[in-house]
């Protein structure tokens, strides 16, 4: 049967097939959506987990206890992750084991760029990198096959083309696997110190077998044209290559393709190197393979021309290329490249004459993302942003946005749950400096469960005096609406216990908590003010759901009336002021001829974040929602 299926999509459908009974995650994207469908299978249960680390420690102990288990998550929730990770790969597993990665070339929704390519190597993992949808589908197959047969959990790597793009994938029927039988193993399962020791000899031979397994493996193979030039890629970047090399110089090209990237297969690298003349390595982000092709004796380009950032589109790809050829035109001509250097050298002039007609560049309007209109957010930071006597230690969530215009209402953001950390530090050398300065931390719900909490219990241990703000949505809003463990709902929607922040909060320490509607613009000033002057730590609890969310029962009771409003200006009241663009509503328009605002209504929801900050009380109620 035949499919059309996402990356994601395939990765889910391959771990059913593979008998997995098991799946856990934290949400981000682009890994998001893989959890989302293995939820979906009823012989799996699916959990969202509160971290990535708990996610895997979750499949660790599915896969101790006999059963095929995965874990999944974005490349930086590795890094949460890695200490389970790393002593995982030390013990072994009975029930296979895998751990997915999705990386982000391009940093599309991410804070960093990194390549966990570096976590399989240094972790001594084995590792394999689809380039589509069918090869998500095989390799996670191959992938629980390779840890059972290898005793070892395997790392699937994913970067954001593959994870969202989709292709037709042939797919066949689930292998039902029965529950491997558990038993005591002090010495694989406990890592003592003597333990580990003998486990670390061990991963050794582990290694040397891994590496004869890429040697032979199918998804490293080499397609040999018979040119000069020959390309080794891994992922998408092989397609791209595909793409671009042809055009440029010729369809003589050869190319290695790897897909079981560590152990790299040194043997098929060698041998390639050494049937063509020049070699140029195609990848994302780090030069992993670049360097370990190097180290075999094999000289190459790779990072000196390609970029060592970003995306190996084919746009990236084709200019890289052909301004190493217009540097060397001697190179161009040597390798059969001279028609394709001509023809970029006087697109080149083309263009140069082209702008000297006209640049419309100016003319393009950019627009910055920024909240939704309704969002829950907004009022918070139109005062925060007022504040001239703090500083705002932010967090990663939809509320990042809040460090651009207009609010300008966000200092600094690291990582998941790091703004309360982050806040307490720099709040005790303000407090030991004598600066009198507050510093007001604030992230989302979904993020306080992630590590947040933890956080917290460090602010109020190490007795603080910061002002903790959650953002308490109902939801984990960023990533597309995932449930956490203060939602009261499961990934597969079943009803389950839900975590009260106020009584969490309390339980860790917390004296003073605040829990108030984030669009009444008075109780956000009458909360801060109450907690600025206080010499211990304090929480504002912000609670109203996302504009976005679909509304469950409990929310329609416990919030009458829930966005079922729309407000109007009334333009002869108008005086023009501009104040309530302040609110960074986008559904606020003003008029630059009549000098008036209006309200777009088919984007207003009737927060009254707006008609609070209007001077002139000319924004008003102008019926309901439809």
């Amino acid at each position: 049967m035949k499919m059309l299926l996402t990356g994601d999509e395939a990765i889910a459908r391959g771990a059913w097939e593979a008998g997995v009974r098991h799946a856990s995650a934290y949400p981000g994207t682009p890994s998001t959506e893989i959890l989302e469908n293995m939820a979906k299978y009823p012989e799996v249960y699916a959990e969202w987990s509160p971290n990535e680390k708990v996610a895997m420690e979750s499949a660790i102990g599915a896969s101790m206890a006999g059963v095929r288990s995965m874990a999944s998550m974005k490349h930086v929730g590795v890094n949460v992750a890695a200490d389970p990770l790393m002593t995982f790969a030390y013990m072994g597993v009975n029930g296979g084991a895998v751990i997915v990665t999705a990386d982000e070339p391009g940093m599309f929704s991410s804070q960093n760029e990194q390549d966990n390519r570096n976590y399989a190597k240094m972790g001594k993992i084995p590792m394999l990198e689809p380039a589509d949808s069918q090869e998500c589908y095989d390799m996670m197959k191959m992938a629980f096959a390779l840890s059972e047969a290898e005793n070892v959990v395997v790392m699937v790597r994913l970067v954001t083309r593959v994870c969202h793009s989709k292709s037709i994938v042939e797919v066949g029927e689930r292998v039902e696997r029965e529950v491997g039988e558990w038993q005591q193993d002090p010495m694989k399962y406990v890592a003592l110190p003597a333990h580990s020791r003998i486990l670390r000899v061990q991963i050794d031979e582990r290694q040397r077998k891994l590496a004869e397994r890429s040697e032979a493996s199918y998804l490293n193979y080499a397609e040999m044209n018979g040119g000069k030039v020959g390309v080794i890629a891994s992922g998408p970047s092989y397609w791209y290559a595909k793409e671009v090399f042809p055009e440029i110089f010729g369809h003589d090209v050869s190319f290695l393709k790897l897909g079981f990237t560590n152990p790299l297969p040194a043997g098929k690298i060698k041998d390639f190197c050494s049937a063509v003349e020049k070699v140029y390595i195609v990848e994302e982000d780090d030069p992993y393979i670049e360097e370990f092709v190097r180290i075999q004796g094999c000289s190459c380009f790779g990072k000196d021309v390609f970029p060592t950032y970003g995306e190996m589109i084919p746009e990236v790809l084709r200019k890289s290329l052909l301004e190493q050829l217009a540097a060397k035109p001697e190179l161009a001509e040597e390798l059969g490249a001279s028609k394709a250097l001509a023809d970029y050298m006087q697109g080149i002039v083309d263009s140069a004459a082209k702008a000297e007609e006209g640049d419309y560049h100016d003319l393009i309007i950019k627009r910055p993302p920024s909240l939704c209109a309704g969002c829950p957010h907004r009022g918070l930071f139109y005062r925060l942003g007022k504040r001239k006597d703090i500083m705002i230690s932010g967090d990663i969530g939809c509320y990042t946005l809040a460090a651009g215009a207009p609010y300008k209402a966000m200092d600094s953001c690291v990582c998941m749950g790091a703004s309360i950390s982050v806040g307490h530090g720099a709040q005790q050398t303000f407090n030991r400096a004598g600066i009198k300065r507050k510093v007001v931390t604030v992230l989302g719900d979904s993020t306080f469960f992630h590590t947040g909490v933890n956080s917290l219990i460090n602010t109020v241990y190490n007795n603080s005096n910061t002002i903790n703000i959650i953002l308490d949505n109902r939801i984990t809003g960023m990533t597309g609406h995932q449930q956490n463990p203060g939602t009261g709902f499961t990934v597969k929607g079943e009803p389950t216990n839900m975590i009260k922040l106020p009584e969490l909060v309390k339980a860790i320490g917390i004296k003073h908590v605040a829990v108030i509607n984030p669009n009444d613009l008075d109780a956000v000033d009458k909360a801060l003010d109450e907690f600025m002057d206080l010499d211990e730590p304090s929480v504002i609890i912000t609670r109203w759901p996302c504009v976005l969310k679909k509304f469950s029962d409990a929310d329609l009771a416990e919030f009458p009336g829930l966005y079922s409003t729309k407000n109007a200006v009334d333009r002869d009241k108008c005086i023009g002021c501009k104040r309530c663009l302040g609110t960074g509503c986008p559904a606020l328009i003003f008029d630059e001829e009549a000098r008036k605002v209006s309200i777009k209504q088919t984007d207003c929801v009737g927060c009254d974040v707006c008609a609070q900050v209007c001077p002139a009380g000319a924004i008003e109620k102008s019926g309901e929602v439809e």
